[in-house]
């Protein structure tokens, strides 16, 4: 019985490598695994998905699925990056995708914002996933660290638009405590750029 899966974890945490490493192994296998991301994200390329440590793949975008080719099996599963993008009918098209057609959905994404809000498509997921699964990483501190940072000149930003595109550039993973101090810790000598 197909699932609809969300694994989340926050900035760093390998998200993206290990949606690379499902699609591999589906394929290892001699099945056809569909990775999906949504338009929104061009930073590495308007169809491919690359991680931080430089695994890459071609991938289609969310609305460009070709559900058609779902429905008549085409596909093992449907692995999607950056789930956090979605908004809630892409999120219901999903849970479609699992029930109707039986086919496994793989998530991957950011459970909250910079301010620790839930994006609309986590919320979602964390409401319809069969099976919601953290991807852990650290703080500087050495604890799990669960929040995302935005941080501006060397220092964490609370206010701005939910959506800005980044990676360690503009975003650092800390644990609640430091999060809600602004405690950059070791990170606050790098040279992060504006």
């Amino acid at each position: 019985m197909a699932k609809l899966y969300f694994r989340y974890g926050a900035m760093s945490s390998s998200k993206t490598a290990n949606a690379l490493m499902v699609k591999y192994n589906y394929g290892e296998r001699g099945q056809n695994a569909l990775l999906v991301k949504p338009a929104i994200d061009v930073r590495d390329g308007v169809r491919t998905v690359k991680s931080r440590c430089g695994l890459s793949s071609e991938c289609v975008l969310f609305h460009e699925m070709d559900i058609a080719a779902i429905k008549r099996g085409d596909y093992d599963c449907i692995i999607v990056d950056e789930a956090q993008f979605l908004s809630k009918d892409e999120v219901r098209l999903l849970t479609d995708i699992v029930d109707e057609y039986n086919v496994p959905v793989i998530c991957y994404g950011l459970r909250t914002d910079f301010q620790g809000n839930f994006f609309e498509g986590s919320h979602w997921l964390m409401a319809w996933a069969d099976t919601i699964e953290e991807i852990k990483t650290i703080c500087w501190c050495g604890r799990k660290a669960t929040f995302n940072a935005r941080v501006q000149n060397g220092h964490i930003v609370r206010e701005g638009e939910q959506i800005m595109m980044g990676g360690n550039s503009a975003y650092v993973s800390l644990c609640r405590r430091h999060w809600k101090d602004g405690n950059l810790g070791s990170f606050c000598n790098l040279n992060l750029e504006d």
